[in-house]
């Protein structure tokens, strides 16, 4: 009987390879490290980024012009600390940085090996011409004060000072009430704007070194944040967005209308440069790394959303009529100023709207210059203080992330650090994804990534996945992602490609790239869900495809893309045959009970029916495809009970197939490389049990 067994799943495993081609392996596909955190010295033509090799994370640095990259911190395990939030010191002979992640609600830090000593988050320091780093502090945030002798960090809403070469221990700077975050230090060092947040309302408030005093600028019943000193240290601009009302219904991504203010730092008085024309505030100030800019020619560049795309705007300080830099329907993501504050650098899906370039424009406004183009993605640019070159970050579909560099007028990116590439990953094996568009029933257009095996051809019957982002507000892309979680899932699209399945990857309604109306599309999520009506569309899609099974069609997501795997599952096991969900929320009402409204305004009895009507729990009767459950324990983003509750619900029901995969002490977006490791090869064991090797009744 073993021997019969044996031979029978050798048997499948080689009519496997027969019928669909040479499969990869998931650990050679995500080998190449990624790359994140790219920044430049305030002096010189020096850039530093984080590479996360295989779970093993450090800083790299590389100095132009030829920019030879060399590894300057050693850490040697795949343990889940993370090293992010680095800035240079201003003469560029340090680096300050953050160890590990943020703690959860309850105070706990992450500890996916579940050690026995926990680490805390901390800031650490670190030469650039190498020895050992050292520890400045718990906390995170560092800013270096423009001496370079001093580092502000925070913890858990207070300001702590430290000097940088840890000679003293850190101290907490002030007292105040609030939290308090989002420093900036003054041109010559001698103040420290912040932000003083107070649960309805938040202030701007300017400490002063010499009097050991806090001055509030102009403050209201707002929420003012951002703050932004002019070059000359005298002003300072922000952004004013109205503050919490009683009722806190309202729709997610349902706006503000706000204002950038400039104050005179002396006086504390501040006034209105520009206003919002309407209440589409909100997200373009929040998602951007950096959403104000004091450039040159006393000039204020930011983004915005009131023309339904997001947008570079300018506009002069002493008021007057704003100029949109970068015009059209497209959004603009990462920007930079130059060192002289006359231009600033962006990536954009301008004239490419499922891919990433390099753009250019001057701050006074004009034609905008695009710097690179073709079939790549570019993105994260930033200027060194010497020289003309822009350094970023690029990828292709073949090619993963990875350092580049280009001078400011354009050309073709030159990889930094390629020889990082270990020679086992399978760079010509990787399928080109095709761009497929299709129509939703309310007549949404609904962009896709399609990964078609290279044998595909008509009549194949091959199994068939459908992958959606979470967020919701993400968009894939054809190539290689510049998130690091994304990164990842494309590699895993790839992976299933090159095992026989044909991948659809939809970006569905509520993510970006397609315009402010697109991302806040109607009765989204707890409203209605009207984005599933775009999956279901992808499912008849690929039903519609010669080279595809219409019985042996897969979901897999993980966060929002969970849910949707759920709700598929839930509400169309007959369309849907299988699923793997990663960290999904299956149940809208519980997620607002636990998180005050979810993030999602979720609040009163009406819509907490709604909410509970458009999750998977509604459904679960009509479950009955198998489904295999992924998630941490100690996920900060979708409470772990949204998977142990719908869990025993399909227990109870008793009709589907249902497998589990828990990680003790794991966090949402998993830490360890060997856990995606793992993850990724759970899931293509579980489509190949479900899907290609499943037989369906004729």
């Amino acid at each position: 009987m073993k021997k019969s067994i044996l031979i029978l799943v050798l048997s499948l495993i080689l009519l496997s390879s027969i019928c669909f081609g040479q499969s990869l392996y998931i650990k050679d596909i995500l080998s190449v490290p990624f790359p994140s955190s790219l920044i430049a010295a305030p002096t010189g033509n020096r850039v530093a980024w984080v590479f996360n090799d295989r779970g093993k994370r450090n800083i790299w640095v590389a100095d132009g012009p030829e920019y030879y990259p060399r590894q300057i911190t050693h850490y040697d395990k795949d343990d889940g600390i993370e090293v992010g939030q680095l800035t240079f010191s201003p003469d560029g002979s340090t680096i300050v940085y953050v160890y590990n992640g943020s703690a959860n609600r309850q105070g706990e830090f992450p500890n996916p090996t579940s050690a026995i000593k926990v680490i805390p988050q901390s800031v650490w320091a670190v030469k650039v011409d190498g020895g050992e780093p050292w520890l400045l502090g718990k906390g995170s945030y560092p800013a270096v004060s423009p001496a370079g002798d001093k580092v502000v960090f925070s913890i858990r809403g207070k300001i702590f000072i430290s000097p940088i070469d840890s000679s003293q221990q850190a101290k907490l700077l002030f007292e105040a009430r609030g939290r308090n975050s989002s420093y900036v230090w003054s041109p010559d060092g001698s103040k420290l704007a912040f932000v003083s947040y107070r649960e309805d309302h938040s202030f701007i408030g300017i400490y002063d070194f010499k009097n050991q005093s806090i001055k509030w600028i102009s403050p209201t019943v707002d929420r003012d944040s951002h703050p932004v000193w002019s070059p000359d240290g005298t002003h300072i601009a922000f952004i004013r967005i109205p503050g919490s009302m009683a009722d806190p219904r309202r729709t997610r991504g349902g706006g503000y209308p706000f204002s950038f203010m400039v104050a005179n730092v002396e006086t504390g008085k501040a006034r209105v440069v520009w206003s919002s024309p309407d209440s589409s505030g909100g997200f373009a100030q929040y998602y951007p790394a950096q959403s104000l800019f004091w450039a040159a020619g006393n000039r204020l560049v930011f983004y915005s959303e009131h023309e339904g795309w997001m947008h570079l705007y300018s506009v002069p300080v002493y008021r007057g009529k704003e100029t949109c830099l970068t015009p059209g329907n497209y959004e603009v993501e990462y920007a930079v100023l130059s060192p002289d504050r006359k231009t600033i650098f962006f990536n954009s899906n301008k004239g490419d709207i499922d891919r990433r370039h390099l753009w250019s424009v001057s701050v006074y406004g004009g034609e905008p210059k695009q710097l690179t183009n073709g079939t790549g993605i570019e993105w994260n640019p930033v200027t060194p203080a010497e020289g003309d070159d822009l350094v970023f970050l690029c990828s292709t579909a073949k090619q993963p992330a990875a350092p580049a560099v280009i001078k400011r007028t354009g050309g073709t990116p030159r990889l930094i650090a390629k020889e990082v590439f270990p020679e086992s990953f399978p760079m010509n094996e990787l399928v080109t994804p095709e761009q497929v568009i299709i129509k939703a029933p309310d007549g949404f257009k609904i962009h896709c990534q399609l990964f078609l095996p290279k044998d595909a051809k008509p009549g194949d019957k091959r199994p068939a996945v459908i992958f959606m982002h979470g967020g919701p507000i993400r968009q894939m892309l054809l190539g290689w992602h510049y998130r690091g979680y994304y990164h990842n899932a494309y590699g895993m699209n790839q992976f299933l490609c090159s095992n026989g399945y044909v991948v659809l990857s939809v970006n569905y309604r509520s993510g970006i790239g397609y315009g402010r109306g697109f991302r806040e599309a109607p009765n989204q999520g707890p409203r209605g869900a009207s984005e599933y009506q775009d999956i279901v569309a992808a499912g008849k899609y690929l039903q519609s495809r010669p080279e595809v099974d219409p019985r042996k069609i897969g979901l897999w997501g993980g966060s929002y893309g969970g849910y949707l795997t759920a709700l598929g599952l839930a509400r169309d096991s007959e369309l849907f045959a299988a699923g793997v969900d990663l960290h999904g929320v299956h149940d809208w009402s519980l997620r607002a009970r636990r998180r005050n409204g979810g993030g999602w305004g979720i609040y009163g009895d009406e819509l907490m029916l709604m909410a509970y009507k458009s999750s998977p729990v509604a459904d679960v009767q009509f479950w009955y495809s198998p489904c295999l459950f992924i998630h941490g324990d100690d996920d900060r983003n979708v409470d772990f009970i949204q998977t142990t509750d719908l869990v025993q619900r399909l227990r109870k029901e008793g009709k589907a197939h249902i497998e589990t995969l828990i990680y003790p002490d794991e966090v949402h977006g998993f830490l360890r490389h060997n856990r995606w490791i793992q993850t990724y090869n759970e899931a293509k064991r579980f489509f190949d049990r479900f899907l290609k090797f499943r037989r369906f009744e004729k």
